[in-house]
């Protein structure tokens, strides 16, 4: 009886370290006059974490919203030069992404991700 309440205890954490939590998947966002370049355009649902990487010369931001959704998500106006993440997560949809500074996204800032199922 002490042995398999030993061997329980001991195999534990072995089944819960086989179930780890997913990593967050990752994609950067490159900002430009007036472009949106995504280093990916589909990602699996869950946790991510979006940089936005500004390499134009105007302050732009990064606005992300799941088409249907009522809720944006966003990052602030970022400089030129700077990068800035934005962890959250993401259910399955197709996103709207764009800059709202001034009419950048009139301009052509704007792109879409597709976030799958696991």
């Amino acid at each position: 009886m002490k042995l398999a309440l030993l061997a329980g205890v001991l195999l534990a954490p072995l089944v819960h370290a086989s179930n780890p939590a997913p990593a967050p998947a990752q994609m950067q966002v490159v900002a430009r006059e007036y472009s949106f370049t995504l280093s990916r355009l589909h990602v699996q649902a869950g946790p991510a974490v979006i940089e936005l990487a500004n390499f134009g010369q105007d302050p732009h931001d990064l606005r992300l919203q799941r088409r249907g959704a009522r809720h944006i998500a966003g990052l602030g106006v970022v400089a030129p030069g700077k990068r800035v993440e934005l962890s959250l997560k993401l259910p399955p949809g197709r996103y709207s992404l764009w800059c709202s500074v001034a009419n950048h996204r009139q301009l052509g800032m704007r792109a879409t991700l597709i976030v799958s199922r696991r």
